[in-house]
């Protein structure tokens, strides 16, 4: 038992270790990136808030993210449906084409979206980025909410249809209450796959349609920008408030009046 809490603490470490460097150098006064800090000062937060070649790029993400969410939402439902409950010839063909965006890397998708999206002439804009995102995001988003159909109780289906209610009546008010949080939760995968992407966004969003990871890999390459360590903060403050949140509500709504 002392020897997995030893390993225990020893992954721990290993994941939190790197915050314990990012977020002191986010409020440091070093033109570059140096640790321990000489000094402490939120210069590197304003900075990061009234410069538009960062902010605009936090703007470009979260619309990108938010429309690759909608767009694989709306053809992994019918997939999934499809797939968990039909049988066909080529299902298996049709199930590895699906897988095939998390089995081939990133980096030779990239290339094939540049070369693709330059003959349509989407290559460096936001639609190009969501059709590219959502490829990627697909794979993530179907393991969720095939899983969830396969725990599904077609019985209730069939109990809602013999009491007279038609197929979409029964879908809205019966199939999808049920599925909703394998929805909610294949939506936010997708966006999260898309928010947190990099490689391909390097190679097709262009200045017009930058993203976040774009932005701090450029900055990095350049001038190692400390204002990266802000960013890395602020996006590990949003996953910090993301988890305790649901807590802290429970601990609100629980307590006695």
């Amino acid at each position: 038992m002392n020897l997995v809490l030893a390993f225990a603490l020893v992954v721990a470490l290993f994941v939190v270790g790197p915050l314990l460097i990012v977020v002191p150098m986010s409020f440091s006064t070093a033109t570059s990136f140096e640790f321990p800090p000489p000094g402490y000062w939120l210069g590197y937060y304003r900075a990061f808030f009234a410069d538009a070649r960062w902010t605009q790029p936090v703007i470009n993400s979260i619309g990108i993210g938010l429309a690759t969410m909608l767009l694989t939402i709306l053809l992994v439902i019918p997939a999934s449906f499809a797939m968990v409950r039909q049988r066909f010839f080529g299902r298996s063909a049709v199930n590895l084409m699906l897988m095939m965006p998390m089995i081939v890397p990133h980096i030779v998708m990239a290339l094939g979206y540049y070369s693709y999206f330059s003959h349509l002439k989407i290559i460096h804009s936001p639609l190009g980025v969501v059709l590219a995102h959502t490829c990627l995001s697909v794979p993530v988003s179907y393991l969720i909410i095939a899983a969830a159909l396969k725990g599904f109780d077609r019985n209730l289906e069939r109990a809602a249809m013999n009491l007279g209610a038609g197929p979409l009546r029964t879908f809205w008010e019966v199939t999808f209450p049920v599925l909703r949080p394998g929805f909610l939760i294949g939506g936010l995968f997708a966006f999260i796959h898309s928010f947190d992407e990099a490689v391909v966004a390097i190679f097709i969003s262009g200045q017009a349609a930058s993203t976040l990871p774009r932005k701090m890999f450029d900055s990095i390459r350049i001038e190692a920008d400390p204002i990266i360590s802000v960013v890395s903060t602020l996006l590990f403050g949003v996953v910090l408030l993301a988890v305790i949140s649901p807590l802290i509500w429970r601990v609100v709504v629980k307590r006695p009046v």
